[in-house]
């Protein structure tokens, strides 16, 4: 199926896996691009160093196009730029919009820039920037995300804007593909359905935590980082929404100090980081220092498996997702879907003819 979406990245599908971190490593990015997806690589949980490393990794993986996703506000963004265009990585991916200047730079080394977007008029922003194209993210979808429906937030985007829109929250399967393509997206991006496949590397306790989710388990919580985010509901949510001011700054400082091992950053780079993230949110300094609890809160999971200690974002299709099919399985699954549904669909038929004018009365 070719699409403005496969034309522009060179995928053989329209389909994205998207960039989540701690989940979208090497090993699932390649095989969604072998798979004939657009795979992202999650850099905001790696060094440097690990960035590079994983590229090359993915790379050697597969000669098939994938991108990477970056934190505009990261204090080293420009480096990691200058990995994405050394290492001729195809796709450049942003949560956040990145400025135009970078745009621009990655534009000019031939690398394609697609901007995840939650609302109309960040998507006019950054297509005016020279964005490629844009995900559109409705509320269904995992993460930090909206409370505007994507049935709602993906027709007036792409009426808005004059480049690929790619659409996600709440897809899984052909029939969606199909009803994404109708509202004039060029494709859908995943993530909870690429997170359930068999290449994931999400701990298999952490996985059937997921399965055996219904969609009444999947919540909303500004609990983790001040921002709204969506996840299973668990005790420790639970425990999360409970907790008083003094705790739950205490539990972001420690939080924060272990991220900052992790990530090899030093404090004032944090700062920096903290700075910038403040200045484009808008936030008060208390949510900025709870932003270090979401990459610790969700490390515990996706990487220890600890289900009692991290939370586990979902989008609202992980209550009817019930298997962990390959990602070849799963794309041509999803492929063959939108082939018979889009051969089931009624075919358009002539206007009827008008009734004839009423005969006067004699």
């Amino acid at each position: 199926m070719e699409t403005a979406l496969t034309r522009l990245t060179g995928a053989r599908h329209p389909i994205v896996q998207t960039g989540m971190g701690w989940v979208a490593g090497p090993r699932l990015v390649s095989a969604a691009a072998n798979a004939g997806a657009l795979g992202i690589l999650a850099s905001a949980t790696m060094s440097v160093q690990e960035l590079r490393t994983a590229v090359r990794e993915v790379a050697s993986r597969t000669k098939a196009p994938f991108g990477v996703n970056l934190r505009a506000d990261a204090g080293d963004a420009r480096e990691r730029v200058r990995i994405i265009v050394d290492e001729g990585v195809r796709v450049a991916s942003f949560a956040l919009a990145p400025s135009r200047e970078l745009i621009v730079e990655l534009r000019d080394a031939g690398v394609v820039v697609i901007c995840s977007v939650g609302a109309r008029r960040h998507a006019e922003k950054v297509a005016a920037w020279g964005a490629d194209a844009v995900i559109v993210q409705g509320g269904e979808g995992g993460g930090h995300t909206g409370d505007v429906a994507t049935s709602v937030l993906l027709p007036q985007v792409v009426d808005a804007v004059g480049v690929p829109v790619i659409a996600a929250g709440g897809f899984h399967d052909g029939r969606g593909l199909v009803a994404a393509l109708a509202y004039g997206a060029a494709g859908i991006a995943m993530g909870t359905r690429f997170l359930l496949t068999a290449e994931s590397t999400v701990p298999d306790a952490v996985k059937a935590r997921y399965l055996a989710a219904t969609v009444r388990d999947i919540t909303v919580t500004r609990a983790v980082d001040g921002l709204p985010h969506r996840m299973i509901r668990t005790e420790l949510v639970d425990s999360l929404e409970s907790s008083g001011r003094a705790r739950t700054l205490l539990r972001a400082v420690r939080h924060a100090a272990a991220f900052r091992r992790l990530s090899g950053l030093s404090w004032s780079a944090m700062v920096r980081d903290g700075l910038a993230m403040k200045h484009g949110k808008d936030l008060a300094w208390s949510q900025v220092l709870l932003a270090a609890n979401t990459p610790m809160l969700l490390r515990a999971s996706m990487v220890q498996g600890r289900t009692d200690l991290g939370v586990m974002a979902a989008g609202q299709v992980a209550g009817v997702i019930e298997d962990l099919p390959s990602c070849e399985e799963l794309i041509g699954r999803v492929m063959s879907e939108a082939a018979g549904v889009l051969g089931a669909l009624p075919e358009a038929s002539p206007p009827p003819r008008p009734f004839p004018p009423p005969r006067p009365f004699p």
